[in-house]
């Protein structure tokens, strides 16, 4: 259908148009999901779809809209550069809608959310394509959404100490790995957001987390220079990251119950991965 009949729809307040089937919508929204056009892809399939979701108009349906949005997670997979990222980017957030509506009505079984997790994580760990904002095109942001997915998932009760766990190091895999590239468009606190989901299950123990945050800080500092590769290429994510978690659990409402140990923590690695910015100043 023409983009017209769509800004209608939104003009309308998002209300489920009567005319058409909601198989065939549903189908239209989720082709344009994978728009390189953000009118279509932003302005309307997006907000359209997770307005339906929260609405409960899925509400029977949600497990095969949630399967068609995990399929979409393997579009293009592999592919660097190219329009694809963007079903794959929009895909995950739609994908984490119906898991957040799944787990607030009790709508999925306990076999479903863990299926969705392992799709989630496969795709996010797989993903080239880390492009933020795109010009002339809008966000892609594939390593902000999939943590935004994560962070849903960590709220699920079919997700014991374990899973949680998993997903923390499936955060820290993401954040680390080479092929990740300087993150520029606030993912590292998008995904400090994530781990914060984690920890207010409250299930996920210091012994865990202490390892966990010391195999960040170990990348967190420059190591000196490489005449092939910027060294702040490879520290900038993990220091980004470890700020950003510190001061989400510093300010943050509804803070978790390791809070004031996993603080302390964070404040020795950042002291010793930013010790040459703690000394008295260097002269000009």
């Amino acid at each position: 259908m023409p983009t017209g009949y769509w800004r209608s729809v939104v003009q309308r307040g998002l209300e489920v148009p009567s005319d058409r089937p909601l198989d065939d919508l549903t189908a239209e929204l989720t082709a344009m999901l994978g728009s390189p056009d953000p009118e279509q892809r932003d302005g309307i399939a997006y907000p359209a779809l997770t307005t339906w979701i929260d609405r409960g108009v899925y509400d029977d349906l949600l497990v095969g809209l949630g399967d068609g949005m995990a399929a979409g997670l393997t579009v293009g997979l592999g592919e660097a550069g190219t329009d694809s990222v963007f079903r794959r980017a929009f895909s995950v957030l739609v994908l984490a809608e119906c898991l957040d509506r799944g787990t607030s009505r009790h709508l999925l079984t306990s076999g479903k959310v863990l299926q969705w997790g392992d799709q989630v994580a496969t795709w996010y760990l797989r993903e080239k394509d880390t492009r933020g904002y795109v010009p002339g095109r809008g966000w892609a942001h594939t390593v902000a959404h999939g943590a935004d997915a994560i962070g849903v998932l960590a709220t699920s009760p079919h997700l014991a100490a374990a899973e949680l766990t998993v997903l923390l190091d499936v955060l820290a895999d993401r954040l680390l790995a080479r092929d990740t590239g300087l993150l520029t468009g606030g993912e590292p606190d998008r995904m400090a957001m994530a781990t914060m989901q984690v920890l207010r299950r409250n299930v996920v123990s210091l012994k865990v987390l202490e390892p966990w945050v010391n195999r960040i800080a170990a990348a967190a500092a420059p190591m000196g220079s490489n005449e092939d590769r910027d060294p702040y290429l490879d520290s900038g994510n993990a220091q980004a990251f470890l700020r950003a978690l510190y001061l989400q659990l510093s300010l943050a409402a509804d803070p978790p119950q390791v809070r004031p140990d996993l603080i302390l923590v964070l404040v020795e690695v950042l002291r010793t991965t930013n010790a040459q910015y703690l000394g008295p100043p260097h002269p000009a």
